[in-house]
């Protein structure tokens, strides 16, 4: 059954919510920017078991917030951004029940299977995600890395996901050029991963309402878990409230 996944998103040491396409060295629109530290909502998961949120670090400058909703729920929140062969193991240590790695993953452009090893090696598959965000292309769907800048040759399709899932737990999968939009998932994107995928994987990306969950499980057949962030009210939307998620994952 699909699940809602619950999401804390780091930016110039705040918790924000912006639109995916903007974001770059000299910052990102802004849709939301929270009074509240990510520990706040880390312990707002956690009190209502919330499980597989994941915390994203877009850009440097947050690690002190990272660290402390890491700490709030240790082995509650899988962490992303930035992630590599050297930092890996600190974060695991430091709470997070898996790490989420993209960027590291490409050199010069090109997939490094090398370079999967080796933090395969350091993390284990059982507490590796990879994180297979991407943007559509007159291809398909190509991963994009480097805060989504970079668009890179590798298809999001059947032979990548049946490559990647032996060496990971779970994908996660922005569609970068929906997220942050509120104007409703990709359709297409969604249902090719409830098609290919064969391990836990969470989308994210234009999430709008509640209806956006039961499109994703009829689209998905309950294979894809979603992600919902601007229009969910503790992020200031309107679209949805977290009570009503809390309910659409206890439905049974």
């Amino acid at each position: 059954m699909t699940q809602f996944r619950p999401c804390i998103d780091l930016h110039q040491g705040q918790v924000k919510q912006i639109v995916g396409g903007s974001l770059n060295d000299q910052g990102a629109d802004t849709n939301f920017v929270s009074s509240q530290d990510a520990a706040y909502y880390s312990a707002l998961y956690r009190q209502n078991e919330l499980l597989g949120g994941h915390v994203i670090a877009l850009g440097p400058g947050n690690k002190e917030q990272a660290l402390k909703a890491l700490s709030t729920w240790p082995k509650g929140l899988q962490f992303g951004g930035g992630v590599n062969n050297t930092n890996a193991a600190e974060f695991l240590e430091a709470g997070a029940s898996h790490v989420i790695v993209t960027s590291y993953l490409f050199e010069d452009g090109q997939f490094s299977w090398k370079r999967l090893n080796e933090i395969k090696a350091i993390t284990g598959a059982d507490r590796l995600v990879l994180d297979l965000s991407c943007r559509r292309t007159a291809s398909g769907w190509n991963i994009a890395t480097d805060r989504w800048q970079t668009v890179t040759d590798t298809l999001i399709n059947e032979e990548t996901l049946t490559a990647l899932s032996e060496h990971c737990a779970e994908f996660l999968i922005h569609a970068a050029d929906v997220e942050g939009l509120q104007g409703g998932i990709d359709k297409d994107l969604v249902s090719l991963l409830g098609k290919y995928c064969t391990i836990p994987v969470t989308y994210a990306g234009g999430a709008r309402s509640l209806e956006d969950l039961k499109l994703v499980e009829r689209l998905s057949q309950g294979k894809v878990d979603l992600t919902i962030g601007s229009a969910l009210d503790i992020f200031g939307g309107s679209g949805v409230t977290l009570e009503e998620c809390i309910t659409w994952n206890n439905r049974g």
